[in-house]
């Protein structure tokens, strides 16, 4: 079986129903179509979309089985896309959006697609020159600046904006939902209660991608940022928040796996603050909390997935459970200790 044979249908996809909605709606499209499952697990689903012809386009739905339509809604994703195709912020044009669930059995919206490499490991790090690694890494900070420089208060966005601060909110919707997971008293619930006490005065309110990092990014090989990808958290709130993200991705391999490294030929950690600092002209002073905030929402999620398994609400899954513990402690760890400087 060839990687585009015509009788593979991943789970998700309806051929027949998306083939003919696709040629009603998108124009220059030569049938068949052929789907390859990019990105799966409890995240939106991600598609390439390829036709006879060679053209290429990437479709997003939300995952199959029970899931919690706020979290998963590809509409405002495609909504928040569309609003941005206007702006500096590079994102991948869009192509359609439907919301017609006889189609493939939930709402999905359908993009161009942008070539780039996203950078998550060794391996992809390989493709990007070293000479334009520390390109690209400012390229990263200045779209982050470009992101929360958005208009919100007048035009599509103004509706999106909420009152009240967004840390609160945040907290007040984690802790809804460790409560619900079954999570104990413990590190991760001493945490929120000290973020919950030592919230900074949210000063710039603005578009907040909510996982902006190098693994949610298409990088050219000259380095620059060909698009900005998974917009499914994305909201209107305070835009330190992901500057405290973007951070807990770059200073340590143990949060995502992988981190810019300095021997790699990528900034540190204090340089790529300091860019945003200079961008934006914003006071990075209280950056602790916000990356004490990011860690510790990584551990609450890691937390969260171990106390589920324990409870035996997922099912048969294989999962190290051993690993999703260790991981909690080290994240709250971490988190304690930022907050101890902040």
């Amino acid at each position: 079986m060839t990687e585009h044979d015509a009788t593979t249908e991943p789970a998700g996809i309806d051929r027949a129903s998306v083939t003919a909605w696709f040629t009603g709606t998108v124009a220059d499209v030569t049938p068949p179509l052929h789907f390859d499952l990019i990105t799966g697990g409890r995240s939106n689903l991600t598609y390439r979309v390829v036709d006879e012809a060679g053209h290429r386009w990437v479709l997003r739905r939300p995952p199959t089985g029970h899931i919690l339509a706020s979290a998963h809604d590809v509409v405002r994703e495609w909504h928040i896309l569309d609003i941005l195709a206007d702006t500096p912020v590079p994102v991948p044009p869009t192509v359609g959006c439907c919301t017609d669930p006889a189609v493939t059995g939930a709402d999905f919206y359908v993009m161009d697609h942008v070539d780039g490499v996203v950078l998550d490991d060794a391996s992809t790090v390989a493709a990007l020159p070293r000479p334009n690694r520390t390109t690209a890494a400012s390229n990263m900070v200045e779209t982050l600046a470009a992101i929360h420089a958005v208009d919100t208060e007048t035009g599509a966005l103004t509706e999106f904006r909420r009152p009240g601060g967004y840390i609160e909110r945040q907290l007040r919707r984690w802790g809804r939902q460790l409560t619900a997971g079954g999570v104990g008293p413990g590190p991760i619930w001493e945490i929120h209660e000290l973020l919950g006490r030592r919230i900074p005065a949210q000063r710039w309110t603005g578009v907040v991608h909510g996982d902006f990092r190098p693994g949610n990014l298409l990088i050219t090989p000259d380095g620059e940022v060909a698009a900005v990808l998974d917009w499914e958290l994305w909201t209107v709130g305070d835009v330190l928040a992901d500057l405290g993200w973007l951070v807990a991705s770059w200073s340590s391999a143990d949060v995502f796996g992988w981190a810019p490294d300095p021997d790699d030929g990528f900034p540190d950690t204090a340089t790529v603050v300091d860019e945003y600092a200079r961008l934006t002209g914003r006071d990075v002073g209280d950056l602790d909390f916000y990356h004490a905030f990011a860690i510790w929402r990584l551990a609450a999620i890691a937390e969260g997935v171990a106390a589920r398994f324990r409870a035996g609400a997922m099912g048969q899954q294989d999962l190290d459970i051993d690993e999703f513990e260790r991981r909690s402690a080290l994240l709250a760890g971490m988190a304690r200790e930022l907050l101890r400087r902040a």
